[in-house]
């Protein structure tokens, strides 16, 4: 388990929550263009009808992944509270410095996530 000094501690944790509010404020955008674009107008005909539901799906998809994106964030908090962070759930080995450099909410390790990944 890597062990941070108190400063780097609150150095994650504040590029986390930084991340966090950007992803919350993306959300919000999304769910509101969702909003707006769900208004059907009288006039609409068949493909426009067709255009809007499209569009709806790929917003709905948009603010799923930003949604999945916060729910990262929020682990990695969790997992530094816990004195968790930068440690694989999967096979318990360190995480390196420079993939959590990239990806600070990662929770696998590189060869944990490529096994994952080939199962899907």
């Amino acid at each position: 388990m890597l062990v941070y000094p108190e400063t780097r501690t609150q150095d994650i944790r504040t590029a986390l929550l930084a991340r966090r509010d950007e992803l919350e404020a993306e959300y919000t955008g999304a769910v509101a263009e969702m909003t707006l674009a769900g208004a059907v107008d009288s006039g609409d005909d068949v493909a426009d009808l067709g255009t809007k539901a499209f569009n709806r799906e790929q917003e709905f998809a948009l603010a799923v992944s930003i949604r999945n994106r916060m729910e990262q964030v929020e682990r990695a908090l969790e997992r530094l509270d816990a004195g968790h962070y930068g440690t694989c759930e999967s096979c318990r080995q360190e995480i390196p410095v420079a993939r959590l450099a990239a990806f600070p909410s990662v929770t696998l390790c590189v060869g944990c996530k490529s096994r994952s990944e080939s199962r899907h």
